[in-house]
């Protein structure tokens, strides 16, 4: 039987069981109801907007966009987003789906903290975003009704979430904080890793070996 919240069904096929199964062994309950949130926001903002998009890619790149903060999949020099872009396009190749679709399901991943770029990606790439900005930060806020938010807030229960995402991204990339340069994650550093100084633009350009 088909699982449906907030009027959106949850994919229920094998490749998106398989999915959810790898972030249910990976991740953790934070990362899991996280994850099924976005998807949710996401598809719900999709509906409202009558934009088509394919619910299970859009799923499957939800799974998927957090993953690369775990242990199992976080890499010691990448940016988390392409440890789970990378991820998922192993996942997706492994069980032979078309490039096009592994193409768009590791963009929608790779540039989910991309503000200003993945907005005008393909739809599930931007409804993707949709969804995080919604969770993570409230974006848009009133956009979907209280009553819609709470039907998904108890199905993938909140619990102190704002307190508890900052700590997990820093533990994703804490052994890398360079990775964070030029991206919103510098800023979880600069507040939560003690010695932690922001690299400047600037100085790089300033300080270049270029003798002019």
């Amino acid at each position: 039987m088909s699982t449906l919240i907030a009027d959106i069904k949850i994919p229920d096929s094998k490749l998106a069981v398989e999915a959810a199964e790898l972030l249910r062994e990976h991740g953790d309950e934070l990362l899991w109801n996280h994850s099924n949130r976005v998807f949710l926001f996401a598809s719900i903002q999709g509906n409202m907007q009558q934009i088509k998009y394919d619910s299970e890619l859009l799923y499957i790149s939800s799974l998927f966009h957090d993953l690369g903060l775990t242990p199992a999949y976080r890499s010691p020099d990448k940016r988390f987003e392409v440890d789970g872009a990378n991820a998922a396009r192993d996942f997706l190749r492994s069980r032979g789906v078309p490039e096009d679709s592994i193409r768009l399901v590791w963009d929608a991943v790779a540039l989910h903290t991309t503000i200003g770029i993945v907005e005008y990606k393909e739809s599930e790439a931007a409804l993707m975003n949709f969804g995080v900005g919604y969770d993570v930060v409230g974006k848009n806020f009133d956009l979907i009704s209280e009553d819609t938010r709470q039907q998904i807030i108890q199905a993938f229960p909140r619990n102190q979430f704002k307190h508890n995402i900052l700590h997990a991204f820093l533990e994703g990339f804490k052994h890398k904080p360079e990775t964070t340069y030029g991206t919103i994650n510098a800023d979880i550093c600069e507040v939560l890793l003690p010695g932690y100084k922001r690299p400047n633009f600037c100085n790089h350009v300033l300080h270049s070996r270029w003798e002019e």
